[in-house]
């Protein structure tokens, strides 16, 4: 049942984050809060994504580009590996961190294409924020409807305002239905980590990633 939990978050997460691409542009960001930029540009790719003819014929390849080109640029994906390895990651040398970034880099892109090639006519809209949205870092919550799921996922970010980029912003975590996404793979991790150490979640990681390759 856990199993099957991950896979439906690891969806759920990867097509609200396949919403964001391009995610912040800097001419919007400097003048509008994360939650305004964050629906504006949802909408936008919703708009491409519905035009492109490849994507809707199921191109796995054509999904893997998209993500790996529009949406991991927009994402502090150092701060994000660091959090999801935890303690362990102040144990590793720089090459192992380098290696750690590459394999969960490959891990993540290869989810997100794979869960967006099964999106149908999403939508979303915007929830409450619970804090001020012009702050540096902030959690902005979203609701994702698809057609033939009538239960909306409801979708938060914590993201943060990256002033040395334009005033651009970043995806840092992402929560699914009560769970941070980084949390998650930290707790997995960190079981690799304690067991063979880093070296060994760096092998873990290259074997997932061999086995989702076999699998596209």
């Amino acid at each position: 049942m856990q199993r099957r939990f991950f896979h439906r978050l690891l969806s759920a997460s990867a097509a609200a984050a396949i919403l964001l691409a391009p995610f912040f542009t800097p001419a919007w960001a400097a003048d509008e809060g994360a939650d305004v930029v964050i629906l504006k540009l949802s909408n936008e790719v919703l708009d491409s994504i519905k035009a492109d003819a490849a994507i809707k014929s199921g191109d796995i390849n054509r999904l893997i580009a998209l993500v790996d080109s529009k949406i991991m640029p927009n994402v502090n994906f150092q701060r994000m590996t660091a959090a999801s390895v935890g303690p362990g990651w102040r144990q590793a040398t720089p090459e192992q961190k380098k290696r750690l970034q590459e394999e969960y880099k490959i891990l993540l892109v290869r989810t997100y294409a794979g869960a967006l090639s099964q999106v149908n006519d999403m939508t979303v809209s915007l929830k409450p924020m619970r804090a001020a949205p012009e702050g540096n870092e902030v959690v902005v919550r979203t609701e994702v409807r698809g057609r033939g799921n009538p239960e909306p996922v409801q979708l938060e970010y914590r993201v943060e305002k990256t002033p040395g980029e334009g005033l651009g912003w970043k995806i840092y975590d992402l929560n699914v239905m009560g769970v941070w996404l980084v949390s998650n793979y930290r707790g997995q991790f960190a079981q690799e980590v304690n067991a063979k150490g880093i070296d060994g979640l760096i092998a873990a990681l290259v074997e997932r990633n061999r086995v989702n390759a076999k699998k596209a």
